[in-house]
């Protein structure tokens, strides 16, 4: 345990060199931040230093257990740390709802719990900003590179020519490339999503740059309590679904289109075909329901709002351009469905995974063949590589977990008083990374209504939702414990 809680030290103390950006941006506009976050700087970077001298001696190579303490250590951790700043800016500030607000932005839930976003100071906005972006780039090179050699992870579904998916039992120098590339790519959709926010004219270049942030790390924060709304601009709605729908998109895929030079990698992936179609589709059904329903007066309306809100909560990312709870029930919980189940391994995206739903979906017709032909042999195939039985049933493991959390996490805020519909949206919201629920915790409200101890709940759902369930889980098993 301790090589990896040294390890953690190291990285809490790169980290802790984030709060440089706003330190810049406080000193540049000279607001409230710029103290709290030099202070929070110096002191978690002490703190980094002493804790990585301690644990000197016990520097050695991790191994498999050691790997599971370092990714939920570092998932809980930097949340904490990156509260420091917020409690120091706001000594009202309950540490519940601070850790809250980090935990979402780090693990791009999008969920907020604070108000009063746009008089928020520069500084502290771009910070929340900033945790998701750093969020999004940690979470890719952890579905990529590290989560598959603890055989967890929808990436270990693919074995063949992707730069992402990592076979070997060790940490290699292939994942440092792997890392780099996905930074690059990362890094190029953020400049351009803010060039192209910021040219949409009406966006300042604080607005624009936050929102970069947040869109290509499917973040969802604003600088803003109205969100998207705030703006009401079809081109900027426009430019955000773009990159949203681009980063929910295996990077893998994104390389592999960059380094061929060849649009059509795009087009023999089964899971991102499976996605664009998923979400088209969607979109032009609920918008007939809400036309249909007498919510928008015309049916380009409802296709306006209702592309945006789709691709958006779908995608995981969580901006809202309206209040969509508002909307006839069957469009918003089947928007919540989607968050589960749209975004493709290798994204930014939360959820099971289009990956895992295309290996049911087609598990369940090879079981219907097997039935009508007991003798045929009819193997199951994703990208026209034949999946093992061994993969299929640690799909159906996974979905077991995903959704029995799902309901202990439902029941656990049902106990705490909150309403039925409340509860279920909050954990579907929060276990997917996907921000606004309905009720109390809908697109027009925020999680800063909930209390302390329901907001632990929602904290510990992002948690186990960005870390896909079983790297939290098998903490908790006595096997995991025994030398």
């Amino acid at each position: 345990m301790l090589p990896a809680v040294n390890l953690l030290a190291r990285i809490a103390a790169i980290f802790s060199l984030t709060m440089l950006f706003p330190i810049a941006v406080a000193w540049w506009g000279d607001d409230a931040g710029l103290i709290p976050f030099v202070e929070s700087l110096g002191g978690l970077l002490l703190l980094s230093l002493l804790i990585v001298a301690a644990t000197l001696r016990y520097q050695r190579e991790l191994k498999t257990r050691d790997g599971f303490i370092l990714v939920v250590g570092l998932w809980t951790m930097l949340p904490a740390a990156a509260t420091v700043p917020l409690l120091l800016y706001d000594p009202t500030l309950k540490f519940s709802y601070a850790y809250f607000e980090a935990m979402s932005a780090l693990t791009t839930t999008g969920a907020t719990a604070l108000t009063g976003l746009e008089h928020l100071p520069a500084s502290i906005n771009v910070w929340r900003h900033l945790l998701n972006w750093l969020g999004g780039m940690g979470i890719l090179v952890l579905a990529v590179a590290i989560l598959p050699m603890l055989g967890v992870g929808g990436m270990q579904l693919f074995k063949a020519e992707t730069p992402g998916p990592i076979k070997d039992a060790k940490l290699t120098p292939r994942i440092r490339e792997t890392a780099r590339n996905l930074w690059l790519i990362y890094a190029g959709l953020t400049v351009a999503c803010a060039l192209l926010l910021r040219l949409a004219g009406e966006l300042s270049w604080l607005d624009a740059i936050c929102h970069a942030f947040s869109a290509v790390s499917l973040g969802g924060f604003s600088t803003y309590d109205a969100n998207v709304g705030q703006f009401d601009s079809l081109a900027i709605e426009a430019i955000l679904v773009l990159f949203t729908v681009l980063s929910a998109t295996n990077f893998a895929t994104h390389f592999l289109a960059l380094a061929r030079r060849d649009i059509r990698v795009y087009w023999r992936d089964s899971e991102f075909k499976a996605m664009i179609a998923v979400i088209l589709g969607s979109i032009v059904i609920l918008a007939g329901v809400l036309y249909w329903r007498g919510t928008y007066a015309d049916y380009a309306t409802a296709l306006r709002h209702v592309t945006f809100n789709v691709a958006s909560v779908a995608t995981g990312s969580g901006y809202a351009s309206t209040d969509f709870a508002q909307w006839p029930i069957v469009a918003p919980l089947w928007m919540l469905f989607l968050s589960g189940i749209t975004a493709c391994a290798g994204s930014a995206g939360g959820g099971i995974k289009m990956i895992r739903t295309i290996v049911l979906v087609r598990e369940a017709g090879r079981q219907f063949v097997t039935l009508l032909h007991p003798a045929a042999v009819r193997p199951l195939r994703v990208n026209g590589n034949s999946l093992s039985g061994q993969v299929v049933f640690a799909v159906l493991g996974f979905i077991f977990l995903y959704f029995m959390s799902m309901v202990g996490l439902t029941f656990a805020l049902l106990l705490t008083d909150l309403d039925f519909l409340s509860s279920l949206t909050a954990v579907v919201a929060c276990l997917n990374n996907a921000g606004p629920g309905l009720g109390m915790v809908g697109p027009a409200s925020n999680y800063g209504v909930l209390t302390q101890a329901q907001v632990w709940i929602c904290s510990f759902a992002m948690l186990l939702g960005r870390l896909e369930v079983i790297s939290v889980l098998v903490l908790f098993t006595p096997t995991f414990w025994r030398s």
